[in-house]
């Protein structure tokens, strides 16, 4: 049977290898695309108007790569290079960075933002033109690998709390400041659930991901499991969990995994 899946994320999908022999990628939510088509990138987002943070508001921002571009260590293009940034990642969807800071030099912006990269929690300067409008999220996903427990916060406030299964000690999920790349629905393998994210952290030895390395959040076939250390780094929940979180979790969000 050909397994079936319809990608959202921020853009249209488009074929990837890797994923492509487990998880086939749709082209949006309306209509599914042949995974040998590329899809067409969507128009950059629109930046939003300026407006003072009310009390307590926690926003992130992250932002499509537009053009192919190499991350460097400093805000300068000679500093050293540290990672290439391509515009899709490995499922096919359109490549974003969460952004977490910002300066000017010799006239030209420039942005700091997470890369996806080993070693984990690496960070990296490109130039703002190379990115295209900011996107905003109020959501962070706390992972506590000691507890198995996932908490999501909007503005800082617990809205959604489940157990969940993290890495088997020789293959531990990685822990460190993360985010969100991508959200794949309707997968039809029942190893990953009804959805799956992708995220930024990458694993040393391998992950349950389709590709490997790179560590997922999704749901399970073996929801007796959970809680427990039972992944190759991949983040599990039982089916009902990862459906509820989905509904509160948009792609951008910061992950903390600790």
């Amino acid at each position: 049977m050909r397994r079936r899946v319809v990608v959202i994320a921020v853009c249209l999908a488009a074929a990837a290898p890797g994923l492509a022999a487990s998880l086939r990628s749709g082209g949006s939510t309306q209509a599914a695309r042949p995974a040998t088509v590329p899809a067409p990138l969507r128009p950059a987002f629109t930046v939003g108007s300026p407006s003072r943070l009310r009390r307590n508001e926690a926003r992130a921002r992250f932002a499509p790569v537009r053009r192919r571009v190499v991350a460097r260590a400093a805000p300068s293009p000679g500093a050293r290079p540290v990672a290439a940034l391509a515009l899709r990642t490995g499922e096919g969807t359109t490549n974003i960075v969460l952004v977490i800071g910002a300066a000017r030099r010799a006239g030209a912006a420039w942005v700091r933002v997470r890369l996806p990269v080993l070693p984990n929690d690496e960070t990296g300067w490109v130039p703002r033109r190379a990115l295209g409008g900011y996107r905003f999220v109020h959501t962070r996903l706390v992972v506590d690998r000691e507890r198995f427990t996932a908490v999501l916060l909007y503005d800082g406030r617990p809205i959604f709390r489940a157990r969940v299964g993290v890495g088997r000690p020789e293959a531990p999920t990685p822990r460190g400041q993360f985010y969100v790349r991508d959200k794949l629905v309707d997968v039809e393998d029942p190893f990953y659930g009804p959805v799956a994210f992708g995220t930024s952290a990458r694993s040393a030895v391998l992950t349950d991901w389709p590709g490997g390395s790179f560590v997922g959040i999704h749901g399970t076939n073996r929801p007796e499991l959970i809680p427990g250390r039972i992944s190759h780094g991949c983040i599990r929940l039982r089916n009902a969990d990862i459906v509820r979180l989905s509904a509160l979790m948009p792609v951008g969000t910061p992950l903390t995994v600790r």
